[in-house]
């Protein structure tokens, strides 16, 4: 662990709509999408920063704002909230010259870049407000310094089939990135860019203000900025990362990591105390499982009731199994209730929805760890 506060400034990019996570964004920021029985997608990031040392945050919204405004609030669950800095929410703000919604991730960063000089800092590590790992920042940090890098990406091999998801960069033997695509029809390598860069801060204010005044540019970090560093010659760094990491973009890929959590070979590890993973929320009771429930290699969280059957799966807070309902391979968001007779596989279901007696939700599988459809369920009492 190596500590980096005073020197660096994280700027979490949080303001997506997250539109593949289907109606679990209806009314939710993708951020705040609950993961693992009892945290937010974004206690991650979040507990990222605060482990490796980082004092000063700001959080990009734009769409659905108020929940995961409240949510993160002055951000004392995470220990960020220093009287020195702490984190802060960045909303769209109206100026002298006017305003509008963020056209981009790179605009967010940039129309906020105030905020960041306001803090002196040398570096700026942008990050995603939707991935699920554990990542030191400082020794990143360390090795942007180290190779004398303008800017650094992390990077992580993705198998072959799922390669055109992201953008994807190619190296010369000393780690410099000599080609970055983003999400290419044909990718030429499995070499993909996790969304986690640093900056230094007089490249980031120059490349940010070429961005702006390019009428032609989408504003995006991955389709602009990154490739016109990479034209230009500038020295891109890439940072292999060799620890578990996941985008949960899609409900695929969300059931994949919360089922992450069961399987103990994954590389998922939410119990290590040397880098805690930290959540807000309210408080719940202990859950309890009742004397007929039947409860195998499952999370359970504060504030569940189990009566039923539960087998490879994660059970929210508040969530309910009753005596005779079936859940297997399948997440149950807080509140859900899962009523006598009922049948739930391979699937998620959204928060506070009841799942009737006699009613069957379930995914398909080839296998039975190689779901080929995930069930979304969402029907609200």
């Amino acid at each position: 662990m190596m500590y980096i506060s005073g020197e660096c400034v994280a700027m979490i990019l949080a303001g997506g709509s997250g539109n593949r996570l289907k109606s679990l964004t209806d009314k939710t920021a993708k951020p705040a999408v609950s993961f693992g029985g009892k945290y937010r997608i974004i206690d991650f990031t979040l507990s990222n920063c605060s482990n490796s040392g980082i004092r000063v945050v700001g959080v990009l919204t734009q769409y659905r704002p108020a929940e995961l405004s409240e949510y993160i609030g002055n951000g004392r669950p995470w220990d960020l909230d220093s009287s020195r800095g702490g984190v802060f929410i960045l909303p769209p703000y109206l100026g002298r010259d006017g305003g509008s919604f963020y056209t981009g991730t790179a605009d967010s960063v940039y129309r906020n870049l105030e905020f960041i000089r306001r803090y002196g800092a040398k570096y700026v590590i942008i990050l995603s407000g939707d991935h699920v790992y554990k990542m030191d920042y400082g020794r990143m940090v360390a090795e942007h310094k180290r190779r004398g890098a303008d800017v650094t990406v992390a990077t992580v091999e993705v198998p072959p089939a799922e390669a055109h998801r992201f953008g994807i960069i190619e190296t010369d033997d000393e780690l410099f990135v000599t080609g970055f695509e983003e999400k290419p029809a044909i990718p030429r390598s499995c070499n993909a860019s996790m969304g986690v860069y640093v900056f230094s801060c007089d490249v980031l204010d120059e490349y940010l203000a070429r961005d702006s005044a390019d009428g032609e540019s989408s504003h995006d970090f991955g389709k602009n900025v990154l490739p016109a560093l990479v034209r230009d010659g500038a020295s891109v760094f890439s940072y292999p990362f060799y620890g578990y990491w996941r985008d949960v973009g899609t409900v695929e890929s969300l059931w994949r990591a919360n089922m992450d959590l069961i399987n103990e070979r994954s590389g998922l590890d939410v119990r290590e105390v040397t880098w805690r993973v930290m959540t807000g929320g309210d408080s719940r009771p202990p859950q309890r499982i009742g004397a007929e429930a039947d409860v195998k290699s499952s999370i359970t969280s504060d504030g569940s009731v189990i009566n039923g059957e539960v087998k490879n799966s994660v059970v929210s807070r508040g969530a309910r199994v009753d005596r005779g309902a079936t859940v297997r391979y399948s997440v149950l968001m807080d509140d859900v209730r899962v009523m006598e007779g009922a049948v739930v596989e391979y699937a998620v279901v959204s928060p506070g929805t009841v799942v009737r007696e006699g009613v069957v939700v379930a995914g398909k599988a080839s296998s039975e760890w190689e779901p080929t459809e995930i069930a979304l369920y969402g029907r609200p009492e």
